[in-house]
């Protein structure tokens, strides 16, 4: 069995809904996983897009996410620290919490969900960033998982 990672909403390759960007509700998808190593302490979600015009963007830093979830409810708070207790870093946006795909009109882009099973304890400070982290589990993450979607606009 391998480590997996799945959104509810649209599978590896496909258009992610609108509902889920800055042209709907810019909610965060539900994910959710299977098969992590035994060994996880505990998970890691960033998403990026790497099609960004100034390199890769960072929409979303979720961490401290304790090794017996398997699953993100749709619509994660944009709080610091959820009422789950994860904590959330600082995207791209200069913001806490999960803003969506908001792609240049007429272009379509890769959004990639990178899930890491780490071995470091839960009990970051929130307000990272992708970098901060990337250099704390540098050589703690045991596995990791990805899924690729996509989005694009049109002119109105």
């Amino acid at each position: 069995m391998t480590f997996n990672i799945e959104l509810t909403s649209a599978k590896h390759g496909e258009r992610l809904s609108q509902k889920y960007t800055c042209d709907g509700q810019d909610y965060s998808p539900e994910i959710f996983w299977s098969d992590p190593p035994s060994s996880t302490k505990s998970y890691i979600l960033i998403m990026d897009d790497p099609d960004a015009p100034r390199g890769t963007f960072v929409h979303w830093v979720l961490y401290n996410i304790k090794p017996d979830i398997k699953q993100l409810h749709e619509n994660v708070s944009k709080e610091k620290v959820t009422g789950e207790g994860w904590a959330q870093g600082v995207n791209s946006f200069k913001k806490i919490g999960y803003n969506g795909p908001c792609p240049p009109r007429k272009k379509v882009h890769r959004y990639i969900f990178y899930l890491y099973a780490v071995l470091h304890e839960p009990d970051l400070e929130p307000g990272l960033t992708k970098n901060d982290l990337l250099n704390i589990i540098n050589d703690k993450t045991v596995k990791q998982a990805s899924i690729m979607v996509k989005y694009g606009r049109s002119y109105e």
